[in-house]
C-alpha cells in the first residue's frame, strides 16, 4: 500500500512538472536561447519568483513574473501587475503586464530605453495581493556582448516548480531566534493539595439524622450543615426507669402546687409569714422543672431510637463543612448509631490540585535548574502552566530509582479529576535565544534529519541539520541552516521524492 502512494506521488510531481504549454510570442520577438536571469523577492504578503532574458538597450524581452501569496502559498489570480524601471532620478519606465491567462503567472514585453544601471521593481494590485516586489538595481547592456549572464550555481538544488507548488500541499517559513527550555516529559498523578482535604466526623457517639443526603460529587461550602447527632440520654436508659421518673416529677409537683396554694392562703390570714409563702413558691418552681426534665429524657430516648420526628429541643450537635470542595466519600446513613470519631464524609477541594511526577536517579541533577512545569491535558486540548513548585524529592525511591516532584495546577474549570493520569512537562532554566524551526519542517531522509532551504523561487537546497530541544512544536537547530533562512515547513517530504526522481523536468513553465 505504501510502495502504491509513492508511486501515485511520483506520478503526479511528473505530471506537474512535464506541463508544456505554448502561449503566443511577442511580434518580433524570439525565444531565448540562453538560460534566463532569475529573482526571488519576497514581502509580508507575497513572493515573487521572475524570469527574463538579459536587458539590452532598445531589445524587447518578455518577462515571466510568478505570483505566490504568502497567506497560503497558492497562486495569486485576482489582480494585475506592472514592471517599473527607474533610471537615477528620472520618472520610472512603467510596462503593464497581459492579463493573466493562467493562475499566478503573468507576462509582460520589457524593452529598456538607454544602457546603464536601473532600479527594477513590480507592483501588484488586486483583491488576491497588493505590494510591491523591489528587484534591486539591474544592468541594461549596449550589446548582446556585454549582456548580464546568470550567474553559476553555489551549492546542489532541488527543482521544484511554481505549478507543483501551487497544486499541492505546500508552505514555507523563515527560520527565527527563541528562547527556548529544556524539558524532560513524563507521567504524573493528580493528588488532593495539602489542606484541600478533609473528613467530617462524629464528635459525639449517637444516632445520625440527616435531613439531606450528598452524593458523591454533590459541591459543599465551608460551614455547611452535613449532618446532625443526638447523643444519648446521660442517665438511665432504660425507658421504664425513665417514665418513673417522669411519675415521681408529676406527683411531686402536685405536692408543691398544693403547699404552695396553702401557705399563700395562711399568709393572707396573717397566720405565717411571708416568708413561707416564697418558699413553697420555690419548691413549686423546682418540681415543674424537674418533670421538664423528665419529659426531655424521654423525648431524648424516643430520638435516639428512630431519629424520627426530631421535635425542636431536643438536644443535638450539629455536623458541618470544614472547608469547600466535593463530596469525595459518603458514609453517613441517616437514622444509624455512630461512634465517636466515625467519618461520616470525605471532602476534597477540587479548585487546586497537585500534580506529582517522578524523575530518573541519573536526571536528579537537572533539578537545581528547575523553573517550571506544564499540565499535558489527558485529551490533549491544551498544555496548562502549573502554577507553583511545591516540592521536590531528596529521597531516591529504592524499587523505582526515581526521585518525586510536586506541582499545584488551577483546576477551577474541573478539567482534571483527582488521582487522574496525566503527562508532566518539567521545564528547566531557558537558554539564550537560538535558531528553530517548525517540527513539521524535519524529514527524515535515511535516518538523519534534514530540511529542505528555499534558495530561489524554485530552488531548493538540502541540509542536514543537528537539532538540539524540542519545545511546543518548535526544534532548536544547532547546526545546518541560520536564522533568516526559509524553509519548507508543507510538502518538504514531496520535495525529497522529487530530488529522488530523474523524470522530473528542469523546467515546465507556461510564459
Amino acid at each position: 500500500m505504501r510502495k502504491a502512494s509513492m508511486l501515485f506521488l511520483f506520478v503526479l510531481l511528473a505530471l506537474s512538472g512535464c506541463s508544456q504549454k505554448q502561449e503566443a510570442a511577442a511580434p518580433g520577438q524570439s525565444a531565448p536561447a540562453e538560460e534566463p536571469l532569475k529573482a526571488t523577492v519576497w514581502t509580508d504578503k507575497g513572493e515573487l519568483y521572475l524570469e527574463h532574458p538579459a536587458l539590452i538597450a532598445n531589445q524587447k524581452v518578455r518577462f515571466a513574473i510568478h505570483l505566490t501569496r504568502l497567506s497560503d502559498f497558492k497562486a495569486v489570480k485576482d489582480a494585475a501587475c506592472q514592471v517599473q524601471l527607474a533610471y537615477g532620478g528620472t520618472p520610472a519606465s512603467i510596462y503593464p503586464c497581459d492579463p493573466s491567462t493562467h493562475p499566478g503567472i503573468f507576462g509582460a514585453n520589457v524593452q529598456p530605453g538607454v544602457p546603464g544601471e536601473a532600479r527594477l521593481s513590480i507592483q501588484v494590485n488586486g483583491r488576491d495581493l497588493t505590494t510591491t516586489f523591489d528587484v534591486g538595481p539591474v544592468k541594461i547592456a549596449s550589446d548582446e556582448r556585454s549582456a548580464e549572464r546568470p550567474a553559476a550555481p553555489t551549492e546542489e538544488t532541488v527543482n521544484f516548480t511554481k505549478e507543483q507548488q501551487w497544486s499541492l500541499d505546500f508552505g514555507t517559513a523563515v527560520i527565527g531566534e527563541q528562547v527556548l527550555r529544556e524539558s524532560m516529559r513524563g507521567a504524573g498523578e493528580t493528588l488532593p493539595r495539602t489542606g484541600g482535604e478533609a473528613n467530617v466526623i462524629a464528635p459525639i457517639a449517637g444516632r445520625v439524622v440527616a435531613d439531606t443526603m450528598f452524593p458523591i460529587g454533590t459541591p459543599v461550602t465551608k460551614g455547611a450543615e452535613m449532618a446532625s447527632i443526638i447523643p444519648p440520654t446521660s442517665s438511665a436508659s432504660d425507658l421504664a426507669t425513665l417514665q418513673l421518673a417522669e411519675t415521681e416529677a408529676k406527683v411531686n409537683l402536685e405536692v408543691a402546687q398544693r403547699d404552695r396554694q396553702r401557705a399563700e392562703r395562711l399568709f393572707a390570714a396573717g397566720a405565717v409569714p411571708e416568708r413561707r409563702s416564697e418558699e413553697a413558691r420555690a419548691v413549686e418552681t423546682t418540681a415543674l422543672a424537674r418533670l421538664e426534665t423528665a419529659k426531655m429524657r424521654i423525648a431524648q430516648y424516643d430520638a435516639t431510637r428512630t431519629a424520627d420526628g426530631v421535635e425542636a429541643g431536643i438536644r443535638r450537635f450539629v455536623v458541618r463543612a470544614p472547608i469547600s470542595g466535593i463530596i469525595a466519600e459518603a458514609k453517613a446513613i441517616g437514622g444509624a448509631n455512630v461512634e465517636i470519631g466515625t467519618v461520616l464524609y470525605r471532602i476534597v477541594d477540587t479548585d487546586a490540585l497537585f500534580v506529582s511526577g517522578v524523575v530518573p536517579e541519573s536526571d536528579y541533577s537537572k533539578l537545581r535548574q528547575l523553573s517550571g512545569a506544564e499540565v499535558e491535558m489527558p485529551d490533549g486540548s491544551e498544555v496548562r502552566a502549573a502554577r507553583r513548585l511545591v516540592s521536590v524529592g531528596r529521597m531516591v525511591d529504592s524499587e523505582t530509582r526515581t526521585v518525586p516532584v510536586t506541582y499545584e495546577v488551577d483546576n477551577r474549570d474541573r478539567r482534571l479529576a483527582v488521582n487522574q493520569t496525566v503527562f508532566l512537562r518539567l521545564l528547566f532554566t531557558p537558554m539564550a535565544k537560538t535558531p528553530v524551526v517548525p517540527e513539521a519542517a524535519l524529514v527524515d531522509d535515511g535516518g538523519r534529519p534534514i530540511v529542505f532551504v528555499q534558495r530561489a523561487g524554485e530552488s531548493f537546497a538540502r541540509h542536514p541539520v543537528k537539532l538540539g530541544i524540542r519545545n511546543n512544536g518548535m526544534v532548536q537547530v544547532l547546526e545546518g541552516v541560520s536564522s533568516g533562512d526559509r524553509v519548507v515547513t508543507k510538502g518538504a517530504y514531496l520535495i525529497r521524492l522529487a530530488s529522488m526522481s530523474s523524470q522530473i523536468p528542469a523546467h515546465g513553465h507556461i510564459h
